[in-house]
């Protein structure tokens, strides 16, 4: 787990009902491409318990060259774009467990449980599906309803039906969200990122209603500030704390002990966002190095040389 990911934990305590003993994670996502590992990061960044599932055959990997993925100008081969998502989904703090995903389904007390091929199952308090090709494994849960059949030529087809889930990745089951397969969501590799940022962001969001944060303050956005921008009257926390008071309705049902904690927890949360410069300068170090790892040995030296050859001829 990362350090950044460890400090996160530390100051959300995760916001969850119940003691975490009784799952073996906060959210389960089945799915190891671009959707799921987007989805995985922006959960477990929140500190929150993560499993990504890839069973190693996202359909990413049918792309011969991804070169309309922003970031890469020249573009990037699949392979290395690949291993960049999930050393990405490690980093955040999630569980990469590449195993296939059988089934998952509910046990008599109302826990999801997620079953590989190998027999192994976890329980978990939510699942996110961000499998493109075949959700079969969410039938013990739906049923036939989320699966249409059509016809083609004799032989009848069945599929899932992508309209079953909302826009926001939400479904009539509770605590079960689905990514992908969805519509035109993830007609492009960076457009089935986005949808996987845009359904963790909802899950969060619910989570975070659950435990009693009002309507107007559960969205999370996930996004760091420099610390000099935390000036004003900003910069003192009893302003905070006005700002959460004005959002929380007279009808909340929470008493006051436990409406101070969410509101302490939520500021604390917000000014952790903000680096300082030295730490800014410490992130950016550390990402360019761990760019490198991803980056042939020999096109480094290459690029090294190059470099050495280029202050040599400077005046």
């Amino acid at each position: 787990m990362s350090e950044t990911t460890e400090r996160k934990k530390s100051a959300e305590s995760t916001d969850q009902t119940e003691s975490n003993a009784e799952y073996d994670y906060d959210v389960v996502v089945v799915g190891g491409g671009p959707t799921g590992c987007s989805a995985g990061v922006f959960l477990a960044r929140y500190g929150l318990d993560i499993a990504v599932f890839d069973r190693g055959n996202s359909s990413i990997q049918r792309c011969a060259y991804l070169e309309n993925y922003l970031g890469f100008p020249a573009g990037i081969d699949v392979q290395t774009f690949y291993g960049l998502l999930h050393d990405h989904v490690e980093e955040a703090g999630c569980a990469l467990v590449r195993e296939m995903v059988e089934m998952v389904d509910r046990t008599e007390d109302g826990r999801l449980t997620v079953e590989t091929q190998d027999g192994t199952a976890v329980t978990t308090r939510r699942v996110v599906a961000a499998a493109r090709y075949d959700v079969e494994f969410l039938r013990p849960l739906g049923g036939d309803e989320m699966f249409v059949t059509h016809t083609h030529g004799d032989d009848e087809h069945e599929h899932f039906d992508r309209d079953y889930p909302n826009e926001d990745g939400t479904t009539p089951l509770d605590g079960v969200y689905v990514a992908a397969p969805v519509s035109d969501a993830e007609a492009q590799a960076i457009m089935s990122a986005g949808h996987g940022a845009q359904v963790a962001r909802t899950v969060l969001e619910d989570i975070r209603r659950d435990v009693g944060y009002p309507d107007d303050v559960a969205g999370h956005w996930d996004w760091v500030r420099q610390e000099a921008d935390l000036t004003g009257e900003w910069a003192d926390t009893d302003r905070w704390r006005e700002w959460f008071d004005d959002r929380v309705p007279d009808d909340h049902g929470l008493d006051e002990t436990r409406l101070t904690e969410l509101r302490e927890r939520e500021i604390e949360r917000r000014l952790a966002t903000y680096l300082t410069d030295d730490e800014i300068e410490r992130r950016i170090q550390r990402g360019h190095e761990r760019l490198l790892e991803h980056v042939d040995d020999d096109a480094i030296l290459r690029a090294a040389s190059e470099i050495a050859a280029e202050r040599q001829r400077e005046p």
